[in-house]
């Protein structure tokens, strides 16, 4: 088995000015491979504490991967921490010297001097070539084990990481199968009630993450071949998506948006949207069928688009009965042969309170859910409602519940 860590490195990633997204694309590489995880941690800009760091990885991992710290101003010193922490000195490299300063003159400019370190290497490293960037990157071999520091900005990290780190790893001979099922309308511990023991076993695994359109099910196995760890996992994902059949939308890179598209059966769709600022339209931006929308929180052109007076004075707009006239309005003032309204108050008073509702011929579905949150918040969450409910009311009856069930 082959143990591995990650440490990025950078106090834009420490104090949360930067989403770490480098991390967690290597986690997904490492596990695709076969290499275990075992932490990840990120820390400053500071010299000792990147070096106790790696130092402290290096105790208990076969391979650490660095990411960050190998631009060339004095807070980047990834490169300092690894010949701390291996005893020895860097020195410039004549070739990625020569390399550096043929890309500045191609561009017509004059390398300035800083970037000198960023063709350091030290006597146990190996120079990774970067081919859209400046920062080369460094492989290490070091009493059997493997030091791996990568440039911080993902299009040139994942490149390197691809290209020029992976011919070089001893990776396991194992692959590993995975899928990805995707849920909505239950709940992550009512779900992994209905799983049971199947959460418990280790390979193949069975996993629940709780996600913004639901909640998903991973169900993997590894073993020497890939044909061997799909036949591993088989009959543990078919049990899976037997037991959850009743509320799964799709599996791996499906989104709930193209699931809603997908039973419109040639149909055309129209949204209406009071109050949540086009959330839903931009998730179901460029699919098929999705023909018209209007989004405004105006009453008078509420009113035009199918929201009658009295409904108005009585109820408001947020409530169920404006949901269900908008959603035919949307077929009516829109063209559309299936109409999606959502209706919600996104701050102040009642905020989170949302009511979606769906029309079609011969089909009326209405739902109203109150999720308190921040403005940002309810308006996914409302949006997500209403491409919920249009699955569920759209699709095809599954094996043991009526049309239009969940």
């Amino acid at each position: 088995m082959l143990l591995a860590e990650i440490i990025s490195v950078g106090t834009e990633l420490l104090l949360g000015e930067i989403v770490d997204s480098n991390a967690a694309f290597l986690a997904q590489e490492l596990a695709a491979r076969g290499v275990t995880l075992h932490r990840k941690t990120v820390l400053g800009d500071n010299l000792n504490r990147v070096s106790d760091g790696l130092r402290q990885a290096l105790s208990r991992a076969d391979l650490v991967i660095l990411g960050g710290g190998l631009g060339p101003t004095d807070d980047d010193l990834t490169r300092e921490a690894i010949a701390a922490v291996l005893g020895e000195t860097p020195a410039e490299d004549p070739e990625l010297l020569a390399w550096l300063e043929g890309l500045y003159a191609a561009r017509g400019r004059v390398m300035p001097q800083l970037n000198r370190k960023q063709a350091w290497l030290i006597p146990s490293a190996e120079a990774l070539s970067n081919p859209v960037g400046t920062a080369p990157g460094w492989f290490v071999q070091t009493n059997g084990k493997w030091i791996v520091a990568l440039p911080g900005p993902p299009r040139e990290m994942q490149k390197m990481w691809r290209e020029q780190v992976l011919p070089r790893l001893p990776l396991p001979d194992h692959a590993l199968s995975a899928v990805t099922i995707h849920t909505q309308g239950i709940g992550e511990s009512n779900l992994a009630e209905l799983l049971g023991d199947l959460t418990k076993g280790a390979n193949p695994s069975v996993a629940t993450y709780a996600r913004r359109m639901g909640v998903d099910v991973r169900v993997a196995a590894s073993a020497p071949t890939a044909a061997e760890a799909q036949a591993l996992a088989a009959p543990v994902l078919d049990t899976v998506r037997n037991k959850l059949n009743r509320w799964t939308w799709g599996e791996d890179g499906d989104t709930l948006a193209g699931a809603v598209t997908s039973t419109l059966d040639g149909r055309t769709l129209g949204v209406i949207e009071a109050g949540s600022g086009g959330a839903l339209c931009l998730l179901l931006a460029g699919e098929p069928g999705f023909l018209d929308a209007a989004v405004t929180v105006d009453h008078a052109r509420l009113i035009t688009l199918g929201l009658t007076p009295v409904t108005l004075r009585d109820a408001g707009v947020v409530s169920e009965a404006a949901a269900r006239e908008l959603a035919a309005g949307a077929r009516e003032h829109l063209g559309a042969e299936v109409g999606l309204a959502v209706v919600t108050a996104a701050g102040g008073e009642g905020a989170g309170q949302t009511f979606v509702a769906l029309s079609a011929e011969d089909l009326e579905e209405v739902a109203g859910v109150n999720w308190p949150g921040d403005p940002a918040q309810i308006r996914e969450r409302a949006a997500v409602a209403a491409l919920a409910l249009a699955y569920r009311a759209l699709r095809l009856p599954q094996p043991g519940e009526e049309a239009g069930g969940a």
